[in-house]
């Protein structure tokens, strides 16, 4: 069970979770058929390097609990309309990534460890 929880799949499972909503909203609004449409890839394309960048690694928080804020303001309101539309529609296409995001949304930011 500890594996399911262990860090490296928590970021993958995070990239899942914003991929799936970025599909349900490309379908809903774009009528993305075999997969997002440009601007929707885009989207997700800067999702993943904002995930994998993140400055706290593998102990990142959920985005909402996270007090840096590293999507440029434009990217940041794309994102928010994407999980607005499709948050409340994950519990019905993807139980299982919405409970697991809603477990890793409880957790809270560590500090954050400052370069030398």
């Amino acid at each position: 069970m500890i594996g399911l929880f262990s860090a490296e799949r928590r970021l993958r499972r995070e990239v899942t979770t914003v991929q799936a909503m970025i599909g349900m909203y490309c379908r809903a609004h774009h009528g993305g058929g075999a997969g997002p449409c440009a601007e929707c890839r885009e989207l997700l394309q800067y999702a993943g390097q904002r995930i994998a960048r993140c400055p706290f690694g593998a102990d990142k928080p959920t985005c909402v609990n996270c007090p840096v804020h590293c999507y440029v303001p434009a990217m940041r309101e794309r994102v928010r309309v994407v999980m607005r539309y499709a948050g409340p529609r994950m519990a019905w296409r993807h139980p299982i990534l919405a409970l697991f995001h809603l477990f890793d949304g409880r957790r809270s930011a560590p500090p954050l460890k400052r370069r030398s």
